[in-house]
């Protein structure tokens, strides 16, 4: 049996390993990347990583990265899978804004009734992305994948649509709220300015100057016309 705390480590795991934005292939983790991660101190990490070495969860000697097991890559997506799916349950079904799905399905996320997941993802038709837009992983762990840029990296003068975020904090997602963004909305690119590296920004009819850390968050599709 795995313990809630011990999923809560896999599922770190899983994300600093290969569902993280920016990794593009399945790296090892440090200790102290993964105690920063949990905001735990160093010495409660490695405590941790005796347990789940114990369990044949993952792979780790002292000094050294961890690399996850078969098992443990198959219980933390099995993790990462219902949270998931939990938020667009919320999302779609409850009326939940993106802002609050996160919290709950984090106590959700546990339930360990497989049936339940799968009449879950049935009712929601079988969705591949959440409502931040972050991959959900099949009953197999198999995980769905689609071309994105940063809105950073899009040429002045195209338009785009946002797919994704990859800061779920609530200070980011009020403040996108704020900007009319959500997953989906049309942004046009106007201008980058070099002085701080801003950049100007089109939704509908109302223009927006944004730094390049919010954009940086942003993930996009280019439309073509």
């Amino acid at each position: 049996m795995i313990s809630l705390t011990e999923e809560n480590y896999l599922k770190a795991l899983i994300y600093l390993s290969f569902l993280a934005p920016g990794v593009e292939e399945k790296k090892d983790v440090g200790t102290n990347e993964l105690a920063s991660y949990l905001k735990l101190k160093s010495s409660t990490v490695n405590e941790m990583l005796k347990r789940l070495k114990e369990k044949n969860l993952i792979n780790h000697e002292k000094y050294k990265k961890i690399t996850l097991t078969p098992s443990g890559e198959q219980n933390g997506l099995k993790i990462v899978r219902k949270h998931r799916l939990w938020e667009t349950f919320l999302f779609t079904k409850l009326d939940f804004d993106w802002i609050e799905i996160h919290e709950v399905a984090e106590q959700l996320e546990h339930i360990k009734s497989e049936k339940l997941v799968g009449k879950i993802d049935k009712l929601l038709g079988y969705p591949n992305f959440d409502p931040h837009g972050d991959p959900i992983p099949d009953k197999h762990g198999k995980i769905p994948q689609r071309i994105t840029k940063n809105l950073s990296a899009v040429d002045i003068g195209k338009n785009c649509i946002v797919l994704a975020v990859s800061d779920t904090s609530k200070d980011f997602l009020n403040y996108l709220e704020d900007l009319g963004i959500s997953i989906k909305t049309e942004i046009g690119l106007i201008d980058k300015i070099a002085y701080d590296r801003s950049i100007k920004i089109k939704i509908k009819d109302k223009q927006y100057s944004i730094s390049k850390k919010v954009a940086d968050n942003l993930l996009v599709n280019e439309k073509f016309n």
